[in-house]
């Protein structure tokens, strides 16, 4: 399954919640398969969606949930110790674990040799699934007592999806706006 498949699959389960998605291909993914006014689409600041979906969680009451690139995880991994720390009850953070920096070339990450979920539970995550051996579904519907960490291992590649036809302003203005 290549990413595009797994955020439709993680999109059919997604209602209220806020959804932070990952610098370029993964927005644009996620764009085509559900925009919705609650995304919100990073253009730029590579390794910084945890730490947005962070900020937002401590802000409000709502679930966020961050689509991140395990290029993007390995990138910023302070982030992972800060989320854990701070024992957020609305907060889950899913790795879209290709193995690869998708939207700059496909150039392999060190996630042949690194495992994700060794690191999260490392780092403090109590609450550290593979998505395959989960019901997503009632992960979303139950109170959640410390952020979770769910690894996804996917396969190479990006879809052939068009661009974000928002500016940068209009994507956190509609953004800012649902919450």
């Amino acid at each position: 399954m290549k990413r595009y498949d797994a955020i439709n699959e993680i999109s059919k389960y997604i209602s209220d919640e806020l959804v932070i998605a990952n610098i370029g291909f993964p927005s644009r993914e996620l764009y085509e398969i559900k925009d919705r006014n609650k995304n919100f689409y990073m253009l730029g600041s590579m390794g910084l969606a945890s730490s947005i979906g962070l900020g937002l969680a401590l802000s409000q009451d709502k679930k966020v949930i961050v689509l991140d690139g395990d290029g993007s995880i390995l990138m910023n991994l302070g982030s992972l110790v800060t989320i854990a720390n701070q024992q957020l009850k609305n907060f889950i953070l899913i790795a879209l674990d290709n193995g690869a920096y998708g939207s700059t070339g496909n150039q392999e990450t060190y996630c042949k040799k690194t495992n994700l979920l060794e690191i999260a539970k490392s780092t403090g995550f109590k609450n550290v699934y593979n998505y395959n051996d989960i019901d997503f579904k009632t992960i979303l519907s139950q109170n959640i007592e410390e952020p979770i960490f769910i690894h996804y291992k996917i396969k190479p590649g990006n879809a052939d999806v068009g661009i974000i036809d928002l500016s940068p302003e209009e994507i956190k203005s509609r953004f800012m706006k649902s919450i």
